[in-house]
């Protein structure tokens, strides 16, 4: 098993998670996006989106952080990361997608590229724009999770699930960008209660060996 990805890829941090909550042993093969390595031809075969992360496994390649976590636990079930109810997956998978399809993607590395290289905006203008979509995503999980009596610890009772795995890194992107977490306390408490574990903790960008 090999997951290709960026230290600073929420979307590999993510996976790097949900790898460790499962143990499942892998190598690891940076792709610097910075760099434009993921433009390569050798890495648009693998992903023709030239997106990280990429997980090789047993002949398979997987694109797509959501997808490769639902692999995952498809192929590996125990720890579960999503609940055994119909309706508390769907609810599970809503959580995760406010963060994966609504706020990621207009904060993401490439869309702060375009709008500095190809519209002149600049850093404090770049910064509002993400600052901007994480807080509309932030407020409306804050309301899902806050009275909502299925919320625990995690997003999810007492274990965390595919929510926490999608919340933990875009709290570590609003960190970048400046967002006040005093304004959503019930994801500030889930994201305090995630880093105490090491499956979280160790997976954070500055720990790992491509960290610059």
């Amino acid at each position: 098993m090999i997951l290709h990805g960026y230290f600073r890829s929420s979307a590999s941090y993510r996976a790097r998670i949900a790898l460790a909550l499962k143990g499942l042993d892998h190598d690891r093969q940076p792709v610097h996006l910075r760099r434009g390595e993921q433009q390569a031809p050798e890495f648009l075969k693998q992903n023709p989106q030239g997106l990280v992360p990429v997980l090789e496994h047993e002949g398979a390649v997987l694109a797509q952080s959501l997808a490769i976590i639902e692999y995952l636990e498809e192929r590996f079930p125990e720890p579960a990361l999503l609940p055994a109810a119909p309706e508390d997956r769907a609810w599970v998978r809503a959580l995760a997608q406010v963060v994966a399809c609504d706020i990621h993607p207009l904060n993401n590395l490439r869309i702060l590229q375009y709008l500095e290289r190809d519209l002149g905006v600049d850093d404090e203008a770049r910064s509002a724009w993400a600052r901007r979509w994480i807080d509309s995503g932030f407020a409306a999980m804050e309301a899902m999770l806050r009275d909502d009596p299925r919320t625990g610890e995690h997003c999810f009772g007492r274990q965390p699930t595919l929510a926490d795995i999608c919340l933990v890194p875009q709290v570590f992107n609003s960190q970048r960008f400046g967002v006040d977490m005093n304004r959503y306390p019930t994801l500030a408490r889930i994201h305090e209660n995630c880093m105490r574990l090491p499956a979280f903790a160790d997976q954070a960008p500055e720990r790992q060996p491509d960290a610059e």
